[in-house]
């Protein structure tokens, strides 16, 4: 055989040894294609290194010296690179939602851990993702520590911990502990979280006015006037009905609230031990006794989200002006930012700057109520609005129409407004203790059909976060990774098909023209 041909023997061999490899790190297992490829590739590259015997014993005594100096300065090099990866490591995550690295929430939190939290986590060879996931956290902060186990090698130290399958973490940080199964990056950081602050709070949503119900999952919308269903109003808008708020739920139940239904009618419930009321969308008018329990129970320094729909009086108007806050009667019509083909559903791109906005993707609102300050500035609080309407928005009166008048008040219009209110309203510190309030004028946009579109879901659990004062998880919410999927506004979707189908394809016949035009 000629050298050449042992060449592309030993270049075949050494192909078929690294397909074995990439099979073996694929499948995470030698199985027995890749066992039978690397005795393929063995096998070629002593075939082909027998019939290079004789060139390569001439080259090696030729140049003795040379290759024993480039393996000698290859292994240093090799060795160098070692301990720098190991004293400096380097990670590059090159994937498009940095599906291997740490969100960047999970990153502050950890920059703000309370107490140092020690993790023991036991595993085997399916988990090497998840043993990956826990050496990032190890890595990101000194205030986590990590231990692995094989439960299979060391069932001792499982027993010990009261661990019975691999997939386990049992974290522990100043004589608390507590067990995590999850895989995914955010069963970790609220565990983590959950153990160093060793307090869990109750997010209590209120019952009895058809509210959305945290724990159903219903979920529908419609619209008015449509066939098999109709109110008879003859609107143009969309108004939408009672949803389920299972999916809110988890997502608070996921970063370590406990969620909890009050019913304040007849008191026979209290709200003493509530961190968070919850008013999501009611649908009647609440007694006069929840008014005022409510009432009382803000004035003692709680907080509190109103998420109240357009043209539903319920009593709440009252106390909310106590904050500085007005309701206004009317619904937001907006024809230039809207979500598909609803112009009642204004989308949010740009946000006022505040703890709740921070990083907040685009964010809608089907039929949503405008929010507007009162006339004389309320003593001791502080109005700020967090969420804004685009110019073109107006607020629409009459909800048998949706056609701008004259008289009726146009954007931007406050869809969203913060009030924190200082209990002592005789004194002007800045650190005197407060009661904050969120309202939004709707409450769709945190129920079942739409809290998991764009950024809704972030800003229900941003508010709730803030309300209950744990701005170390404001931001941080289940991650998911979903394939790709642009989501336009309308005007966006108008754009896009005027120049991917009007305009482009007329340049280009425009072009043609001119050309067969010349060379005639």
């Amino acid at each position: 055989m000629k050298a050449f041909h042992a060449g592309l023997v030993l270049l075949a061999a050494a192909a078929v040894l690294v397909g074995a490899v990439a099979i073996r790190l694929i499948a995470n297992e030698w199985s027995l294609m890749s066992v039978l490829l690397v005795l393929a590739g063995l096998l070629l590259a002593a075939v082909g290194g027998y019939f290079l015997r004789v060139q390569l014993r001439a080259g090696m005594t030729r140049r003795r010296g040379e290759i024993f100096l480039f393996g000698v300065g290859a292994c240093a090099v090799l060795v160098v690179l070692g301990a720098l990866s190991y004293r400096v490591p380097l990670r590059f995550d090159l994937t498009p939602q940095r599906s291997h690295s740490l969100s960047q929430q999970t990153l502050d939190m950890l920059s703000r851990l309370p107490a140092p939290v020690h993790i023991t986590f036991f595993y085997d060879s399916a988990l090497r993702t998840t043993v990956e996931l826990y050496e990032l956290f190890d890595e990101a902060s000194r205030q986590v520590t990590v231990e692995f186990h094989n439960p299979n090698l060391n069932p001792a130290a499982a027993r010990l911990a009261g661990v019975q399958f691999a997939g386990t973490a049992v974290l522990k940080s100043e004589g608390r502990q507590h067990f995590v199964h999850g895989p995914t990056e955010t069963d970790i950081a609220n565990g983590v979280l959950r153990v160093s602050l060793g307090v869990k709070q109750r997010v209590c949503f209120l019952d009895g006015h058809v509210e959305g119900d945290p724990f159903s999952l219903e979920s529908h919308d419609h619209q008015e006037g449509s066939p098999g269903h109709s109110h008879g109003l003859g609107a143009k808008f969309v108004l939408h009905e009672q949803h389920g708020m299972a999916k809110a739920r988890n997502a608070l139940e996921t970063i370590n609230y406990e969620v909890v239904k009050v019913t304040l009618a007849g008191q026979t419930e209290s709200l003493d031990s509530c961190s968070v009321l919850v008013v999501a969308g009611p649908k009647t008018a609440l007694l006069q006794d929840e008014i005022e329990a409510i009432r009382a129970w803000l004035e003692q320094g709680n907080n509190a989200f109103f998420m109240l729909d357009p043209f539903i009086e319920t009593g709440l108007e009252p106390v909310l002006e106590d904050w500085g806050i007005v309701p206004m009667d009317a619904i937001v019509i907006d024809d230039a930012r809207y979500f598909w083909a609803d112009v009642s559903s204004p989308t949010v791109t740009t946000y006022n700057h505040h703890k709740i906005t921070r990083d907040l993707a685009l964010t809608f609102y089907p039929g949503v109520r405008p929010l507007m300050p009162t006339e004389e500035r309320v003593a001791g609080t502080a109005v700020i609005p967090a969420v804004n309407s685009s110019p073109a928005a107006w607020a629409e009166t009459d909800r048998a129409r949706a056609e701008r008048d004259a008289e009726e008040q146009t954007g931007p219009l406050t869809l969203v407004a913060i009030s924190s209110r200082r209990l002592d309203t005789d004194t002007d510190e800045v650190d005197a203790p407060r009661s904050r309030i969120v309202v939004a004028g709707d409450a769709d946009f945190a129920q079942n059909s739409f809290f998991h579109l764009l950024g809704n879901g972030n800003l229900f659990l941003n508010i709730v976060n803030y309300l209950a004062e744990q701005e170390n998880l404001i931001g941080l919410e289940p991650r998911t990774f979903d394939l790709p999927a642009i989501n336009m506004t309308n005007r966006q979707m108008k754009g896009t098909f005027f120049f991917a189908v009007v305009l482009w394809p007329a340049l280009l016949a425009f072009a043609g023209t001119v050309i067969w035009w010349r060379r005639r």
